[in-house]
């Protein structure tokens, strides 16, 4: 697949300690990657870093061999946070609706997105009323809604139950298979390996490796088991 964008040498201290050093890897246009690390690895840094919301303190992002600024990045990726409540006193519907007016969104994709997300029964509940999984599907509608060829997704299976993993997975897929490229941090790697078409793997700031897990089984010489797979790399 053509990349779409690549990282350059990303590094971000806070104080004494290094968040992240020396980040590289590449993006490729319509696949599925996973950003794979424990807790505190730098996977949320790291996604605020390529998005603009944190500056960093050196590195690059290209696309087509060119740098893009921090402020400019918007026209390639849209970041969706963990654990945000965006506009907490207006409804569902009014946030899906100021996305597709007001930030360009698709609104041929509205109604599908609804459904596929579950949230009709929710449409009229202000955002700040929801719990964290009816949050975080309404959080992952307005990130399918918009018109940015990439999308950052912080953790999307964090706060549901099996069923709701199952499907928000479904409707992930099939958005992908339309051409969105998704970049997703996720700290469980079994929903990592069922999920991802390949890997970069973070820990203590650093990537540890970078590829489909056949290419990460063969440099670690290991049978394609990712969660050995990581745990020999990092």
């Amino acid at each position: 697949m053509p990349v779409l964008f690549e990282v350059q040498g990303l590094s971000k201290r806070f104080g004494r300690i290094a968040a992240l050093q020396d980040v590289g890897f590449h993006v490729e246009a319509g696949e599925i990657l996973g950003l794979i690390g424990p807790n505190g690895a730098g996977k949320s840094t790291l996604f605020e870093c390529l998005a603009g919301v944190a500056p960093s303190d050196s590195g690059e992002v290209l696309s087509g061999g060119r740098p893009i600024a921090a402020r400019d990045r918007s026209s390639i990726l849209f970041y969706v946070p963990d654990g945000i409540a965006p506009w907490p006193s207006q409804s569902v519907q009014w946030a899906l609706d100021f996305t597709v007016g007001f930030l360009g969104g698709c609104a041929a994709l509205l109604d599908d997105t609804i459904e596929s997300l579950d949230l009709r029964a929710l449409l009229r509940q202000p955002i700040g009323s929801l719990s964290k999984g009816q949050r975080k599907r309404a959080l992952l509608a307005i990130g399918l809604l918009t018109s940015q060829p990439a999308l950052l997704i912080d953790e999307p299976f964090e706060g549901l139950d099996l069923r709701q993993s199952r499907d928000i997975a479904a409707a992930l897929r099939g958005h992908a298979a339309q051409g969105r490229t998704l970049f997703l941090s996720i700290h469980q790697i079994s929903d990592a390996a069922r999920f991802c078409d390949r890997f970069v793997l973070l820990n203590s700031g650093r990537v540890r490796g970078e590829g489909t897990l056949p290419e990460l089984a063969a440099q670690a010489n290991l049978q394609e088991n990712l969660e050995e797979v990581f745990l020999a790399l990092t």
